[in-house]
């Protein structure tokens, strides 16, 4: 077996039409679909909910579930709002930056561009509280080979110390330096 492509990533949202708004608006993502039920199809549980379906370009879905019925939305206290994000890719610099005109745009607060050295991105939040994060590559392929040589090893040395490796030290090299 080997994967294609992801079919669609789902998560939740608070309200079903400022989200799809939202993302036309600030990304210019479609809405490709919606699916509303009274039961979930796998559990037969009753439990309403409104699925939509966003297009995030090159086959990729990006879903939102809307669910009146359940309490209200959290986050997982025990994780960073730094970590859990959805990050979507534009195809160059002028492109990021187009993105971050229109979320300013929109009024979100917008931070970056980040120069992650193999790739920039911006960061925002959503009207249901996810982090977003558009990014372009800005990596050669020899850096994205070096990454790749290294990346079991340093996995393996992980899942040993649960201390940070240094193979890809380089990365952020630049940025050390200039503090």
């Amino acid at each position: 077996m080997k994967i294609q492509q992801i079919h669609h990533v789902a998560y939740r949202c608070k309200d079903a039409k400022q989200t799809v708004d939202f993302y036309k608006q600030v990304l210019n993502m479609d809405l490709l679909g919606a699916i509303a039920e009274d039961r979930v199809p796998s559990t037969k549980a009753p439990d309403p909910y409104m699925h939509i379906f966003l297009d995030a370009g090159a086959g990729n879905i990006l879903a939102f579930f809307e669910l009146p019925n359940s309490p209200p939305m959290g986050k997982d206290p025990n994780t960073p709002d730094w970590t859990q994000h959805i990050a979507l890719q534009v195809k160059d610099m002028d492109e990021l930056l187009e993105a971050k005109t229109r979320a300013e745009a929109a009024g979100l607060d917008v931070i970056g561009p980040t120069d992650h050295t193999i790739f920039q991105s911006i960061y925002f939040w959503d009207p249901s509280g996810h982090r977003l994060e558009v990014a372009t590559w800005t990596a050669t392929p020899e850096q994205l080979a070096r990454m790749q040589v290294v990346a079991r090893d340093m996995v393996e040395e992980w899942s040993r110390t649960k201390s940070p490796p240094r193979h890809t030290a380089w990365l952020h090299e630049k940025e050390l330096a200039t503090t």
